[in-house]
């Protein structure tokens, strides 16, 4: 970006000493019309020992120079604020504005981005209060069925599968006793037996212990993001870390999105990073409201993956329902970064 807006001044410049060239070739004509040898005059005469020639080009060049930049400067200067607005509406920060200077042409483009920044602002703001009323309406609807769904299931599952795998294993450990001073070598598949019914209890107590709601249930976003990340250290021994701001006001609607966001990019931490540390982090500006979360994990190309990942598609779409951004930096070998940038538009609702 740099070398593009280095590159209007040399144009500038360029252009300039072209001008100053033909001006100056102009006057040295006129001046010499009446001389014999006309414009070679230049080269016969000198100045303090020095061709007068020399003495008009170092005088086009410094000319044409400085006129090049006086001209360029300003406008560079203008073009690379509009460049920087561009370049912070693209990444979801709306509230900025472009200084807008006279009322040339750039002047105009300054305030026709402004005026898209406005509209964008607007839209966002509008986005967020239909994804709050929504979600509160869902809320109401679904809340009692998908509660008395999931209760039913985990309730089935306790009392049928659960109390069967409870029963198979202590028949096992029954029957590995009544074997224990024999040397059949079934002993061995008893064992072998009882270990996978054990491991199978534990994988019904963690499906038990996730059929709960996918949603908040009448938490703060940060109770609910601590209890995912606690669940994460307990279960599979992970370290995480979280920072989450004090007092943030935030819409019901936008929290919920937030934690399915963070929910799907725990699942596929677990699925595919084979990571062994997570960091969360959550604050909130005047502006905007920032995400990060980090993982030490295997990392993954993020062109080619990015497309086919059904995870990373709902997650992107989560938050750009509520108008914010999502950005993902992976290295392989290295781990992953996912930055989530939500503009504040509810300030005062």
């Amino acid at each position: 970006m740099k070398k593009r807006l280095a590159s209007i001044r040399w144009q500038f410049i360029r252009h300039s000493l072209l001008v100053t060239f033909i001006l100056s070739f102009l006057l040295l004509f006129l001046m010499t019309y009446d001389e014999p040898r006309g414009l070679l005059i230049v080269f016969d005469r000198k100045l303090v020992a020095i061709p007068l020639f020399f003495w008009v080009f170092a005088l086009i060049v410094i000319t044409g120079v400085i006129a090049g930049y006086i001209q360029a400067d300003p406008i560079r200067r203008r073009v690379d604020q509009l460049v920087h607005g561009a370049l912070r509406f693209e990444r979801g920060t709306f509230t900025h504005r472009v200084e807008v200077e006279g009322e040339d042409e750039l002047a105009e483009l300054g305030k026709r981005l402004n005026g898209m920044a406005q509209n964008f602002e607007e839209q966002v703001a509008s986005l967020q209060r239909l994804s709050s009323e929504r979600a509160a309406m869902q809320e109401t609807v679904k809340k009692a069925a998908v509660s008395e769904e999931r209760q039913r299931l985990a309730r089935d599952l306790h009392d049928a599968v659960s109390q069967q795998l409870f029963a198979i294993s202590m028949m096992t450990a029954a029957i590995k006793q009544t074997m224990v001073k024999t040397s059949d070598p079934s002993v061995e598949q008893v064992k072998m037996v009882e270990k996978m019914a054990n491991t199978a209890q534990a994988e019904m107590r963690a499906l038990l212990l996730h059929l709960r709601p996918a949603h908040l249930e009448g938490k703060s976003l940060k109770d609910g993001i601590h209890q995912l990340f606690n669940e994460l250290q307990e279960k599979y021994g992970m370290d995480v870390t979280v920072t989450i701001e004090e007092n943030m006001m935030i819409p019901k609607g936008i929290e919920d999105q937030i934690f399915r966001m963070v929910q799907e990019a725990i699942s596929n931490v677990l699925r595919h990073a084979k990571a062994t540390q997570l960091e969360l982090q959550l604050r909130q500006t005047n502006q905007d409201l920032k995400i990060k979360l980090i993982d030490n994990g295997v990392g993954f190309d993020v062109k080619s993956v990015q497309k086919n990942s059904y995870g990373l598609h709902t997650m992107r779409e989560r938050m750009t329902e509520i108008g914010g951004t999502l950005q993902i930096v992976s290295v392989p070998n290295k781990g992953t970064q996912i930055e989530v940038n939500i503009p504040i538009a509810w300030k005062g609702e």
